[in-house]
């Protein structure tokens, strides 16, 4: 839930507000959602400071005692936020009822959402996790049939949850490709080796971007000098290698 563009909350501090609306008290309203009364009145305040005017206000002291109450404006909120979150649960079973494979594509939206500084991303599951020492070695397996290779540290792998069977992104940056024209019998250090034809070169004034087609349907780019470009005489058709090392890849998973 957001107002012009700031994060006002979510579940839990409605949740906090509608405590307080069938409490009365912060202090119980608190205990209730089990937070911390400082928290609680952090999450207040924070709130109020966003919407712009107060959404619970302190009751003075009498024959009936103190306590908290929600204004009208908080009131609102809750009953509104209460109306969403059925609207979207209804919404998200009409979803589920009317095509099969929506998900997997609401899913695919997500992920095409993806904004990197890296310009190939690919998305695989982890075929295998090799553990090391320091480092782990993760296998990722490409819908295409082609594997990438990524050294990680343990402690990365361990906070992405990565093991077999995992879905991950694979992000490597065009800089850090290098195409080779022909390597047979040649042996090269770089553990990642996707050959592919080209179907798109873009000069400028210093750099040439290369596009390789990947059997499977995938692509992958690579950023070369434009004397390499007229040395290797590349060209649409042209059959290459694209080679980059396995420490050149940054592992994700989807959120």
């Amino acid at each position: 839930m957001t107002v012009g563009g700031e994060n006002l909350g979510g579940a839990g501090r409605v949740e906090l507000l509608g405590a307080i609306a069938e409490c009365g008290s912060i202090t119980q309203a608190a205990r209730l959602v089990k937070m911390s009364y400082k928290a609680a009145w952090d999450a207040i305040d924070a709130m109020n400071n966003l919407a712009g005017q107060p959404l619970v206000e302190r009751l003075a002291g009498g024959k009936g005692g103190g306590g908290t109450r929600l204004t009208p404006r908080g009131r609102q909120l809750v009953d509104n936020f209460r109306l969403i979150e059925r609207e979207h649960a209804r919404y998200l079973r009409q979803l589920g009822s009317q095509a099969e494979g929506i998900a997997d594509d609401l899913l695919l939206i997500r992920r095409m959402a993806m904004k990197t500084t890296a310009r190939n991303q690919f998305l695989g599951k982890v075929a295998e996790l090799k553990p090391g020492a320091v480092n782990d070695e993760v296998i990722l397996a490409l819908p295409g049939g082609q594997q990438i290779v990524a050294v990680v540290t343990q402690g990365s792998s361990d906070s992405l949850g990565l093991a077999p069977g995992v879905e991950a992104f694979a992000l490597i940056k065009a800089s850090s490709v290098i195409l080779v024209a022909d390597g047979a019998g040649a042996r090269f250090s770089a553990r990642n080796q996707l050959a592919g034809t080209v179907t798109r070169v873009q000069t400028g004034a210093v750099n040439t971007e290369v596009v390789l087609d990947l059997p499977g349907g995938g692509t992958i780019a690579a950023i070369i000098t434009n004397h390499s470009a007229v040395e290797m005489e590349i060209a649409a058709g042209s059959h290459l290698t694209a080679m980059f090392k396995a420490s050149s890849v940054i592992l994700g998973v989807p959120a």
